[in-house]
């Protein structure tokens, strides 16, 4: 179990570093344009690398349809909802509604998976959840200034990407090969997102310094999807999912230490002490 949680953590981390380098490349180019790069490029990678990680002794048809079908919608259109998100009701809430996905998660593993929950798995989950909301949700005297249904759109975002990481857990169980689950996904979603561009007229990126964040931030999410899928392949959802939404435990602590717009406070503190603790129930139970 400890050796899937690290697994998980490593993720975690990696898809902390890509927020940090997501929030670069837009100072130079817009959300869909940039991921346009960011996907496209993760894809190149996979594929440069299958012929030295890619196992096809086991191929199973059904598990690589399944691979496929997470990829219509993940990573593809949750970054889509997700960036909507943030251009309606900015970061902060955007990633304090983000932080219901393990909740959606262990539904899903419960009804489809058949997974058991332990009290340990429920507290460890309720907890991380609570320091993921301390941390990223800043209290505001501000009206409202955005459409209430906005809201759907990173609610949205979470459910989906709840679902794909049960369907992903059920294709693992056909075809034990995290690699072939990344590049597939990723291979779909690349079409995805560039029909996407194409038809929203995305504007051409011709700042390289934008491209070069979004190739590094395609790299960070490569990475931590298929560090995730090894996680899933060995673990269960309802142990991996509490920990992979820690990402922005691991966003915050970066943007301490490289970019300086964050600094320590009671409320960050707190945040991070429940997160880990939630991460050391979770592990234990």
């Amino acid at each position: 179990m400890l050796e899937t949680a690290l697994w998980a953590l490593s993720a975690a981390a990696g898809f902390g570093a890509a927020m940090i380098t997501t929030r670069q490349g837009l100072r130079y180019t817009t959300p869909l344009a940039g991921a346009a790069i960011g996907v496209p490029s993760t894809t190149l990678m996979f594929w440069c690398l299958a012929p030295l990680l890619l196992d096809l002794e086991s191929f199973n048809l059904p598990a690589a349809g399944i691979f496929a079908l997470v990829g219509l919608f993940f990573p593809a259109v949750v970054t889509l909802l997700t960036y909507t998100g943030n251009q309606r009701m900015g970061p902060t809430i955007t990633a304090a509604v983000s932080c219901t996905t393990p909740m959606f998660a262990l539904s899903g593993a419960i009804l489809f998976l058949g997974e058991t929950l332990t009290a340990g798995n429920v507290l460890g989950t309720a907890v991380i959840v609570l320091g993921m909301l301390v941390l990223t949700w800043v209290d505001s005297a501000r009206p409202r200034d955005w459409p209430l249904w906005a809201i759907a759109l990173p609610f949205a975002a979470s459910a989906i990407r709840a679902l794909a990481q049960v369907l992903t857990k059920a294709g693992l169980a056909l075809w034990s090969s995290p690699y072939a689950a990344g590049l597939i996904g990723y291979t779909v979603s690349a079409v995805v997102i560039l029909v996407a561009a194409r038809v929203g007229r995305a504007p051409r990126v011709t700042d390289r310094r934008a491209a070069l964040w979004f190739v590094a931030t395609g790299f960070f999410n490569g990475t931590s999807l298929f560090l995730l899928y090894v996680a899933l392949n060995q673990g269960k959802v309802s142990l991996i999912s509490p920990i992979v939404a820690t990402y922005p435990l691991f966003t915050l602590g970066l943007s301490m230490l490289l970019l300086r717009h964050e600094r320590v406070t009671q409320r960050v503190a707190v945040g991070a002490v429940l997160t880990v603790a939630g991460v050391i129930v979770l592990v234990s139970g």
